[in-house]
């Protein structure tokens, strides 16, 4: 039997050791886990069966209760106090001899009748009356004949100026009289101008006074259009028959000269003048057109149209102070002659104030002495302009 050589024997022994030592090593220089999760096994814990420390469980974090949080009581709001709502004042009543404005015309001159209403709803000494027809106009004297009916009108009613605003359903074909004219056309144009005289004459012929209110402008360009053209012959006409012409065209456009639905009410308010039709009058726009002619009516109306108008007449008894005056405080109430004002016997004198000669200065004024002379009296003791010694008379 071979043995094997000595050197072979000693390299192997030397082999196992260093590996020995190399495992040991590694072993000591293992870091201690801290961690609860498990740890890896290493090779000499299978050989030798190194068992794992047991590490209690920790227990799961437990999340803080959480607080109930009782819902805020919302504090109940006072109770609402009833808002006062202002009276409204009643009617005024009219006068018995109160003084009527005629409107009359098409479905504008109705709401115009509602705007002068409200202009004159103050005024006792005024009454409005609409006799408007909605769908009339000049050229169908078939389907309503205005110069048969507006002297009736007036013998009934008896008004103190009649108010037309009438054009806005005349644009079609013109019918009666033997006429049979379309629209546009120039014998249509010259038949309505004297449908326009026409009319103006049985009003201004009772020498009643007769305002004559212009179309506005439409939302349709053709209606602006053919307004434009009829506002000529309106105001035309007005001026030769003696009537006033209303122009109110300026209250519902813009300062292009365009239509427009909202703008300036009668106190600078920018309110909605017109309806959605681009037509019709909102409540606004009714009284917008009647301030146009509220100035006119009131010079016409003279002192009836003041608000603070009263009869004087048994009807309205006097104030209880003078009522009650006793027997002989009303015997001392004389009469007495009216005396002008400028009479010079007023005052038993002879001559008006400054109607006498002033009387001549005897002696020359400071002011005559300065610019005659050059003369100046000395100032007074103790003036900046003072310049005399103390102790010193004056010269």
């Amino acid at each position: 039997m071979i043995k094997p050589p000595v050197r072979a024997t000693m390299a192997t022994a030397k082999f196992i050791l260093t590996a020995f030592l190399a495992a040991v090593m590694a072993l000591a220089c293992l870091p201690k886990m801290a961690e609860a999760q498990e740890r890896r096994r290493t090779l000499l814990d299978m050989l030798f069966g190194n068992p794992e420390p047991d590490y209690p469980d920790q227990p799961a974090e437990q999340p803080p209760p959480r607080r109930k949080v009782q819902p805020k009581k919302r504090p109940t709001p006072p109770p609402r106090q009833p808002v006062a709502q202002p009276e409204t004042p009643p009617p005024t009543e009219k006068l018995p001899d109160a003084r009527t404005i005629l409107v009359v015309g098409d479905f504008m001159a109705s709401g115009l009748a509602t705007g002068l209403e409200d202009a004159f709803s103050t005024s006792p000494g005024v009454v409005v009356q609409a006799r408007g027809n909605v769908a009339s106009g000049l050229v169908r004297q078939d389907y309503y004949n205005w110069p048969q009916q507006l002297p009736g009108m007036m013998d009934q009613l008896k008004p103190a100026m009649v108010v037309v605003m009438i054009g806005a359903n005349d644009r079609q074909q013109m019918i009666g009289d033997g006429l049979n004219e379309k629209y546009g056309t120039d014998p249509w144009f010259l038949a309505y101008e004297e449908r326009v005289q026409q009319f103006a004459k049985l009003v201004t012929s009772r020498h009643i006074p007769l305002l004559w209110v212009g179309l506005p402008s439409f939302g349709s360009d053709q209606l602006t259009a053919s307004a434009v053209k009829l506002n000529q012959i309106y105001q035309s006409q007005m001026t030769s028959v003696g009537g006033e012409f209303i122009d109110i065209w300026d209250g519902f456009t813009d300062q292009g000269g365009e239509f427009i639905v909202t703008g300036s009410d009668i106190n600078g308010q920018q309110v909605r003048l017109r309806t959605a039709d681009g037509v019709n009058f909102t409540a606004a726009g009714k009284r917008k057109v009647a301030f146009y002619l509220e100035k006119s009516a009131r010079r016409i109306l003279g002192d009836q149209a003041s608000p603070d108008i009263t009869r004087l007449d048994t009807g309205n008894p006097l104030p209880a102070q003078q009522a009650n005056l006793p027997a002989a405080e009303s015997e001392k109430i004389t009469r007495t002659q009216p005396v002008s004002i400028s009479d010079p016997d007023l005052d038993g004198g002879s001559q008006l104030l400054g109607g006498a000669p002033a009387p001549a200065a005897t002696a020359p004024s400071p002011r005559d002495l300065l610019v005659e002379k050059g003369q100046m009296d000395p100032a007074p003791a103790g003036r900046v302009d003072d310049y005399r010694l103390p102790g010193s008379v004056a010269r």
